[in-house]
């Protein structure tokens, strides 16, 4: 009996001894809470539209190690208690360090999750949680910040045009895709009659709708075109709500070496212009014959009419041949240098009829051109 007591005490004390091992073995994740918030100082205001950032910044929190201390900015609603909060970002230096550069653009979506609407004022709260992997401790002071959000929304995926004023009609499955141009951005080559148009994120179940009201992107609703019918380029930027239309007027082949326009493209729809069955000659001169040419836009913005140039991304070019690279054909803007960027006609298109087309729809990798040989 006595050996059976023993055994116990043993048995008893080694479990006592691991306890307090993991005791000490844990202790090493012991962290302090902040308790301090420097900067922004309660209250600040920051507009979003800006192109800026703004730095959040705390007292350090003590690790029980002396070790590293891990950070996250806890951002929740100016009523809210952290408990639930809009959004947790890692502090700089993938957490490492007691502070935040976060950028506005960031700083417009937290808001927007927050239920700030665009083009209006609100607050915000901010805290900080410091860890070193467990035993995360919640700082119990918070600060408030004020924020405008700018007109703009988050940044779909696509973007279509659709409605009685679009080019193809009401029909949504037919809808003509915009071109992204950026990360925020997109753009449209399109022709509007009289009617109401209106842009859509998708063709299928239930997309969001967009629409341009007094030159702003607005949520929701449908845009009346009672004009004329007309050729624009829609811009649409999502960062800020920003739109532009330009009605393109006129496209026109420069061909320099007669100091001449050689023909007009005309509209087909769907972004692209053809002009068909155009006769090209090259200018003899002393050296050779010359076969340089580029593009001049007319355009209108508002009641200003000026020019765009597109050409090519070289100063100069040499002709063509089978295995020119098909960017060779891509079209930028330049300047209206008489010479500079201007593209060559292939050897095969001197004394011939073409049909002659630009493509700046949605579906072509970049904004181009071609001459089909009659």
């Amino acid at each position: 009996m006595k050996n059976i007591y023993s055994k116990l005490l043993i048995v008893i004390c080694a479990i006592f001894l691991v306890s307090c091992d993991n005791d000490e073995t844990m202790s090493h994740t012991n962290v302090s809470a902040v308790n301090a918030l420097y900067s922004p100082a309660d209250n600040k205001f920051f507009d979003l539209g800006a192109q800026s950032s703004a730095i959040f910044e705390w007292e350090a929190a003590k690790a029980e190690d002396n070790g590293a201390v891990l950070y996250d900015v806890v951002f929740d609603r100016e009523s809210g208690d952290f408990s639930k909060p809009v959004y947790t970002i890692p502090s700089d230096g993938k957490g490492f360090q007691n502070k935040l550069n976060i950028s506005f653009t960031e700083l417009n979506k937290i808001a927007e999750m927050a239920g700030i609407q665009s083009e209006s004022i609100g607050k915000l709260k901010w805290t900080v949680y410091s860890t070193k992997g467990l035993n995360v401790q919640k700082s119990s002071v918070s600060g408030i910040f004020e924020v405008q959000r700018p007109g703009g929304f988050p940044t779909p995926d696509q973007l279509f045009i659709t409605g009685t004023a679009s080019e193809n009609g009401e029909t949504v499955a037919d809808a003509q895709a915009f071109k992204k141009t950026g990360a925020t951005s997109f753009e449209i080559y399109t022709k509007l009659k009289a009617g109401t148009y209106k842009f859509i994120t998708r063709k299928n179940g239930t997309p969001e709708v967009f629409y341009i009201s007094e030159a702003k992107l607005k949520q929701d609703g449908a845009t009346t075109y009672a004009g004329e019918s007309k050729v624009y380029k829609i811009k649409v930027d999502f960062s800020d709500g920003s739109t532009t239309m330009t009605e393109i007027k006129k496209i026109e082949l420069w061909f320099p070496p007669l100091s001449s326009y050689l023909f007009e493209y005309t509209y087909s729809g769907g972004g692209i212009w053809k002009a068909a069955n155009k006769h090209i000659d090259f200018k003899v001169e002393s050296w050779g014959k010359d076969e340089r040419y580029k593009f001049k836009f007319t355009v209108v913005n508002g009641e200003t009419t000026s020019e765009e140039w597109y050409g090519s991304v070289n100063g100069d070019n040499n002709r063509p041949d089978a295995s020119t690279a098909a960017s060779y054909w891509y079209m930028v803007p330049v300047t209206n240098d008489f010479w500079n960027n201007c593209f060559k006609f292939a050897t095969a298109i001197d004394n011939s009829n073409v049909n002659a087309e630009i493509n700046f729809s949605a579906a072509a990798t970049a904004y181009t051109h071609s001459f089909t040989i009659l």
